[in-house]
């Protein structure tokens, strides 16, 4: 049972699953810093319209994933700064969830194609999707790591951010293509409705065990790599959905987290109720 798993049937599953938690684990860490957990909800629903439309032409369901990811993208940043940003963050989202509900009722292969693009199916990557995923996750990091300290500073202090040059449109646009790169990648993985608890439980959880940023981007990066194998695992062993784990990690780190960072604050020498001095 324990070869099955790295068999060369496995193998994509095992190297597009990692590839996508490091992706997750490095935009995670912003978003739960700039507080933008709606966003990435947001935009996988992007991904699911344009991998339904894509399955309905018969094309790359990845290839669809990332254009309306982008169109997603690009409502959230031109319309968010002209108007409230939550309104215009729920209504992309419903209206991309409505899209995407319609491809799909247009298609033929309705159930199968509707779990898979809503859940994930990390046990089917093929050897033509393992190629542009390791493309997309080069370019999601490259892009996170060069816009480091621009996303830091706009993120942690945007004032300061502005006084120093650095454009919070800008920074905004950068951040959430970030967000729109990770969600077409792990979309065949996780699934749209559970994307982006890889990228929430891991980042939150970094950013209670440490106050560092740095230290907090590599730990919200190893956690989301040892929540993406676990799950994969367990899907395996049980072939319950793999966003089921995912889901339940998330949960699991961010518990932890909060539970690491009480203990941590707790008064070592506070005298015991009722005491008298």
């Amino acid at each position: 049972m324990l070869s099955g798993l790295f068999s060369p049937f496995m193998l994509h599953s095992w190297e597009a699953t990692s590839l996508v938690a490091v992706a997750a684990g490095a935009v995670g860490f912003f978003v739960v810093l700039r507080g933008s957990t709606f966003a990435a909800h947001a935009i996988p629903q992007g991904a699911f319209t344009g991998a339904a439309g894509a399955a309905l032409v018969g094309t790359s369901t990845l290839l669809g994933a990332g254009v309306f990811s982008l169109v997603a993208v690009g409502a959230l940043a031109r319309w968010g700064r002209r108007g409230r940003h939550d309104v215009v963050t729920a209504l992309v989202l419903v209206g991309m969830l409505a899209t995407g509900s319609l491809f799909l009722s247009l298609g033929s292969q309705y159930a199968q194609q509707t779990f898979s693009l809503l859940f994930g199916e990390p046990l089917a990557v093929s050897s033509g999707y393992l190629l542009p995923t390791v493309g997309l996750a080069a370019a999601c990091t490259g892009l996170v790591l060069a816009s480091y300290r621009r996303l830091l500073l706009s993120s942690a202090a945007p004032e300061l951010a502005l006084a120093r040059g650095v454009s919070p449109a800008t920074a905004n646009f950068l951040f959430l293509l970030a967000v729109g790169a990770a969600t077409t990648l792990a979309l065949p993985v996780v699934g749209a409705l559970l994307v982006f608890s890889l990228m929430i439980g891991p980042p939150a959880a970094a950013r209670s065990l440490t106050a560092r940023p740095g230290m907090a981007l590599w730990l919200s990066v190893l956690l989301a790599l040892v929540t993406a194998w676990s799950a994969l695992v367990g899907a395996y062993w049980s072939n319950w959905p793999v966003g089921f784990f995912v889901g339940a990690a998330a949960v699991f780190w961010y518990v932890l987290g909060r539970a690491a960072k009480a203990w941590g604050h707790r008064p070592r020498n506070a005298p015991a109720v009722g005491s008298s001095r």
